[in-house]
Formats: structure tokens, C-alpha cells, sequence
């Protein structure tokens, strides 16, 4: 559940001792016009928040809750593609409340992010899930991981499966792979522990792991009841 407090979401380093980066004091100070006094709510990123007043340094205005963290996670893995749509489906996937987001190192991956590169590119999108966990009230930040291998994806301890047509109903545990635009090759299809489809239609990839978040997070809340196989009705002649 997100934090119960009112006004603005905002990270910062200690709950106890509050101090706002620059960048944050200046977003609400001038671009939502918060003035001191004002109401919001501080989360440390790792679960807990509180209640508190704006002002040069914060005043806390309550006592510190404790989320607790909903399982099982939700681990979503996507190829990334060129342009800003990994931080677009990064932002996304953070708003819905996925708990793991990794890059992928695919057969078929046009772009990777391998050694220095895939460092950079996860500080930048780890500051846009950042901000959208602000916006989305979140009090854990997800964990994001670049250049990952599929072959190093397969020890995550619950297993994995790879989006594809035709596949089984997504379930939860296992960490969902979406594969990059020229789809997974024959090697990755034939050594995948588990298929699952995502719908009856061709995806982008961006917007495969945002339909693989929304699905997983959804079943995790109880909002959609897990797939089953229904039985052909008996011919009846």
C-alpha cells in the first residue's frame, strides 16, 4: 500500500535525520509550490516512511511506518531497444509496483549494455524509476540490473520463463523474460524452463514487459484470478 500521509512523495537518505537533494527541494519548492509547513511524506526507499512538514530541512510530523513488502516479488527482464523506450518501460514497470526490472543480453539483441555502458545506463534509469516511484507513492525502489545474460538470468532461485506466443498463463514466481524486437532464438526457446503468453496479439518489446508487469503485479494483488486450462465441453452427440 502506498504511503497514507498527504502532499508530495519524496526519497531521502535517513528518516530520522531528513535532508532533501537539491534537485528534489527545488522541484517542490518551485515547480509544486510547496511552502514551509506545507504536508508530505518521506520514505528512506527500503520500506519505511513518515509523515512531515516542508521547509528548508524537513520536520518530521509523525512516526516512522513500515510496508511490508508484498510477495512473491515480481521480477520483470527486458531486451533493451534504441531510442528512450527502456526509460519509458522503466518507468512504467516501477509505477506498477515490480520489485526487480532487468536489461537482457539476448541472441538476437540489436542493443546491449555490457561493462561501462551498462553502467551508465542503469544510473540513468535508475534515476527515472526514482522519480516515478515518487509519483507512484512507492516505498521500496526497484532493484535494476543491466547486461544480463539470459543464461545468467536462468539461476534466479524461482526459476524463469520467457515471453513468447502460444505459451502457458504468466504465474507468479518465476522472473518473466521479454525477448528482444527479432524475438528469442531457437537455442534460448529450447532450453527455456517455462513459455508463457502475454495476449492474443504481437508486442513491442517495451510494451511486452510493461503487459508482463501490469499482469504479474495484478495477479500478486488479487485484481485477476490465475489462468487455467478449461476442459472441451463432451460432445454431446
Amino acid at each position: 500500500m502506498p504511503p497514507r500521509g498527504r502532499g508530495p512523495h519524496v526519497f531521502v537518505a535517513d528518516l530520522e535525520r531528513p535532508e532533501l537533494d537539491d534537485d528534489d527541494h527545488h522541484h517542490l519548492a518551485r515547480s509544486l509550490r510547496l511552502r514551509p509547513g506545507d504536508p508530505l511524506t518521506l520514505s528512506d526507499g527500503a520500506g519505511r516512511w513518515r509523515p512531515a512538514r516542508f521547509g528548508d530541512r524537513p520536520e518530521p510530523d509523525g512516526a516512522i511506518e513500515e510496508e511490508g513488502a508484498p510477495g512473491p516479488p515480481v521480477v520483470v527482464a527486458l531486451a533493451p531497444v534504441k531510442g528512450q523506450r527502456p526509460e519509458w518501460a522503466v518507468q512504467k514497470l516501477t509505477e506498477l509496483g515490480v520489485d526487480e526490472i532487468w536489461l537482457l543480453v539476448a541472441d538476437r539483441s540489436v542493443v546491449r549494455w555490457e561493462g561501462e555502458r551498462a553502467e551508465r545506463h542503469r544510473e540513468r534509469l535508475a534515476r527515472v524509476a526514482r522519480e516515478a516511484a515518487m509519483q507512484s507513492r512507492r516505498c521500496t525502489l526497484p532493484v535494476l540490473r543491466t547486461g544480463v545474460g539470459v543464461d545468467a538470468a536462468r539461476a534466479h532461485p524461482a526459476g524463469v520463463a520467457l515471453a513468447h506466443p502460444g505459451g502457458d498463463p504468466p504465474r507468479l514466481g518465476p522472473a518473466l523474460l521479454v525477448g528482444p524486437e527479432g524475438g528469442w532464438s531457437d537455442d534460448e526457446l529450447s532450453s527455456a524452463p517455462a513459455v508463457v503468453a502475454l495476449g492474443p496479439t504481437v508486442l513491442r518489446a517495451e510494451t511486452a514487459a510493461v503487459a508482463a508487469g501490469a499482469l504479474l503485479t495484478a495477479l500478486r494483488a488479487g485484481v485477476v484470478a490465475p489462468g487455467r486450462s478449461v476442459a472441451p465441453p463432451e460432445d454431446q452427440h
